[in-house]
């Protein structure tokens, strides 16, 4: 990985990036970046080494570790911590969730659903805070299940002002959820925000989760998705051989095979001759000491 940048942290840490939030936002309508959601360090290192230039990171504060052990795997590349709704129900804690995220190593914050209100707060106090709007599955409910949004003209004009609201709150980017691709097409172009697209078509930041990318998953993958690997298929393989192998070992054990001559030491015969003769010669003054009571 070339041209890393130097920023330090709002705690006061030096780290080399990929990119900054200036250097995605001068690249808007220039080329299509690439960004996963990992779920695993492992993940992110690949992902890293790849050559992925963003990743989004699913952060809980009550349990930050995953977040940190994936920032500590993938240390040179974008990561937006991404919170669900619920984690924050005021100001204050929206604003101490988010200040912890950039603490751990984050260069940016996903709201996952927030009210404007939410999203102003945290941009106001210097964050860096990126929107989420279509398909947000958290908010289901309001746009029909999960489904595409946007193929109404109500839906689509709605998705235009979701964006404007965002942006005048102080977002610098929003992810747009599996709405059309005709209609995306029209909000990036018509939109000062950095638009990273899931299932909706070009846009500044292409996304998919990484387990559809390496087919991980035994769950139906999403119309939107693409297969590059068949992870699962090898998770299949690996726990057939696990099965497999404890199957021999409990054969070999009830019918005497194992463990055999090659897994086990030896004592000296004298050493057993000894012992016998010692272990019989306490069993004889045992039973003469019970006679005599």
């Amino acid at each position: 990985m070339s041209d890393l940048k130097t920023v330090v942290s709002i705690n006061g840490e030096y780290s080399k990036r990929n990119f900054t939030v200036f250097d995605i936002q001068s690249l808007k309508g220039q080329r299509q970046l690439t960004k996963t959601l990992p779920f695993s360090p492992e993940e992110a290192a690949a992902a890293e080494e790849a050559g992925i230039e963003t990743l989004n990171v699913r952060y809980n504060p009550e349990r930050p570790e995953l977040a940190a052990d994936i920032r500590k795997a993938a240390p040179n590349t974008f990561m937006t911590f991404a919170m669900p709704m619920n984690v924050a129900k005021s100001s204050y804690e929206v604003l101490n969730a988010c200040f912890n995220a950039m603490e751990l190593g984050a260069d940016s914050i996903m709201c996952g659903g927030w009210s404007l209100d939410f999203v102003e707060v945290a941009a106001k106090s210097g964050l860096p805070v990126e929107g989420h709007v279509g398909l947000v599955p958290r908010k289901s409910t309001w746009t029909g299940g999960l489904k595409a949004v946007g193929k109404t003209f109500v839906q689509a004009e709605q998705l235009f002002l979701d964006l404007r609201h965002l942006e005048e709150a102080g977002a610098w980017a929003v992810e747009i959820e599996v709405v059309p691709q005709n209609i995306l097409s029209v909000l990036v172009k018509n939109s000062n925000l950095v638009v990273t697209s899931i299932g909706s078509g070009k846009a500044d930041i292409q996304f998919l989760f990484a387990e559809d990318i390496l087919g991980d998953s035994k769950n139906r993958y999403p119309r939107h998705s693409k297969q590059y690997a068949n992870l699962q298929i090898m998770r299949d393989r690996l726990q057939l051989e696990r099965v497999t192998a404890f199957k021999g070992y409990i054969n070999e054990v009830k019918s005497d095979k194992f463990p055999s001559k090659e897994h086990l030491v030896q004592a000296d015969p004298e050493v057993e001759r000894r012992l016998v003769e010692l272990i019989e010669k306490k069993l004889i003054l045992k039973e003469k000491a019970q006679n005599h009571e």
